[in-house]
This record gives C-alpha cells, sequence and structure tokens, in this order.
C-alpha cells in the first residue's frame, strides 16, 4: 500500500489483517468481503474486520475473543507465503543499519526470494529511491511480487529481473549493493566497478566458511576496506504476575552480515592475513 494510505487504521477491502487469538498465535488474512477466517476457535467474516479500526476485538462462532490488527513488516515478512526461507526481522534491521540504506538511495539487491529484504529495502529508500532486484528463478520472483504488492500497491521504485548477478549486471553508480546468494565472491569484481565511491557492500551468508572466501575476494579486489562481519541474536524476555525470565526459545544463529566499503584501490593481499 502506498506510504500516506498505509497509515489509515480503518481495514478495507484487499487489506492485510493480523489476527491473534488469546494464546498469541497469529494468522495472516487478506480481506476479501466474501471470504471468511477459519480456524479451530471457530469463524469471522472477513465482512465484519472491514470497516472497523485495528486494535478491535472480534468474536468466533464459537464464542472466542481475536485480536485484529494490521501487520507490521516484521509481522508480514514472518507469515507471508513463501518458497524459500525468509530472512528473519532481526537480520532486516540489521541490514538496513548495517547496510545504511538511505532515503533516496540507488540499490541493487540480489537473490530477492520471497521478498522480505526487498520490502525492507523498498520502505527503506524511501519516495525517490531505487531497489533493483535480481532472481535466477522465475517463480521467485512471482511470489515476491505478489508480497510486495500485498504491502505495496504502487511498485515504481521496484524493477525486478530475472538474471544471474554472479556474470554481471548493466546498473551502475549504485549507492549500496545487497546480496543473499550463496556465493557472493563471485560477485565482488562486479560491485567494485558499479558501485559509487564509498558505496556499501552487503552480504547475508548462513556459514562462516562462506563469509571467509569472501572476506578473501574482498581483500584480493583491493578496492573495499571496513570489512566486517557480524551476528544478530534475540533473545526474548517472559514477563509474568511475579516472574520476569528469559524465554525457553530464542532466535540465535540464522546468518551473517559481511559489509564492505568501495575505497580507493590498494595492491591486493592474497594472504588475508595483516597481522
Amino acid at each position: 500500500m502506498p506510504e500516506v494510505e498505509s497509515r489509515s487504521h480503518v481495514f478495507r477491502e484487499g487489506d492485510q489483517a493480523l489476527i491473534l487469538d488469546r494464546r498469541g498465535r497469529r494468522y495472516l488474512e487478506k480481506l476479501n468481503s466474501e471470504s471468511e477466517f477459519h480456524s479451530h476457535l471457530g469463524n469471522i467474516p472477513h465482512s465484519d474486520v472491514i470497516g472497523r479500526t485495528e486494535g478491535v476485538r472480534l468474536t468466533t462462532n464459537r464464542g472466542h475473543r481475536l485480536l485484529v490488527l494490521k501487520p507490521t513488516m516484521a509481522d508480514f515478512t514472518r507469515q507471508m507465503p513463501r518458497i524459500a526461507t525468509v530472512v528473519y526481522p532481526k537480520d532486516l534491521g540489521a541490514i538496513i543499519v548495517f547496510g545504511d540504506i538511505f532515503p533516496g538511495a540507488r540499490v541493487l539487491e540480489a537473490g530477492t526470494g520471497s521478498g522480505a529484504v526487498t520490502i525492507a529495502l523498498l520502505r527503506a529508500v524511501g519516495a525517490k529511491g531505487r531497489v533493483i532486484s535480481y532472481d535466477v528463478r522465475e517463480d521467485m520472483i512471482e511470489r515476491a511480487q505478489s508480497n510486495i504488492e500485498s504491502m505495496f500497491v504502487e511498485t515504481e521504485r521496484l524493477t525486478l529481473k530475472l538474471g544471474d548477478v554472479y556474470q554481471g549486471f548493466e546498473e551502475t553508480g549504485l549507492d549500496r549493493i545487497v546480496l543473499d546468494l550463496p556465493e557472493p565472491w563471485q560477485v565482488v569484481r562486479h560491485a567494485a566497478a558499479a558501485l559509487v565511491p564509498g558505496g556499501l557492500f552487503l552480504s547475508f551468508l548462513p556459514t562462516v566458511l562462506q563469509f571467509h572466501e569472501l572476506t578473501k575476494a574482498l581483500r584480493h579486489q583491493g578496492e573495499f576496506d571496513m570489512i566486517e562481519t557480524v551476528e544478530v541474536l534475540v533473545r526474548p524476555w517472559s514477563v509474568g504476575g511475579r516472574s520476569v525470565r528469559p524465554d525457553q526459545r530464542m532466535v540465535s544463529h540464522t546468518g551473517f552480515i559481511t559489509t564492505a566499503r568501495k575505497c580507493e584501490s590498494v595492491p591486493a593481499n592474497t594472504d588475508g592475513d595483516d597481522n
């Protein structure tokens, strides 16, 4: 939905609705006046939601009270339809901050997947920015397009492309490059040519061996500095009437975020160790 319209607190036809039961279980529904929400707790017609303000509590035909809100970006990315595993909200936030994705930025993304990172990037670049996103699978692009349109009616700031960035890409003058690919070191040479001076390269990878290989490639290229890798862990807490304790579950390792800045070229360092 457009940025201005998204601030409306009234549910309309076609809006996404996040439905929560008393145990905190979450359900994502796209509102259609002819449809109903169904669960083991009973049913609620979508028409009972449309026209109501978010935060409304409705009763199912079995007498259970449910809370209905518009989903945040974190809610939507956790619940949205997917083909591949999506990037967790904790990592989306870190990607936006460590990647310094700013309003007006021109960003190339590769590994569109189900569109979670793409949605975050679109929000961050604002009305004057641009996101170009590549994937090698057409079904991924179609799924991402559908998910993105569920959060943004207009996609004028987005270009989705079917292509393999390992082989290069035509875009230049990029402020940021954000990759969710298994072998991002194959993109380093292309990134060095496409980024503006001071531009930022970011990669999200699941294993130590992968980010080690990427770091070596970035150093060897000679045009990247400030090469850093971080891992984000999130531990929720449970607050009861008389107890406060860490939750029994936490979102620990999901991936590593590696960033690097494009700088003036220096002689290649092939050994990967300056100590």
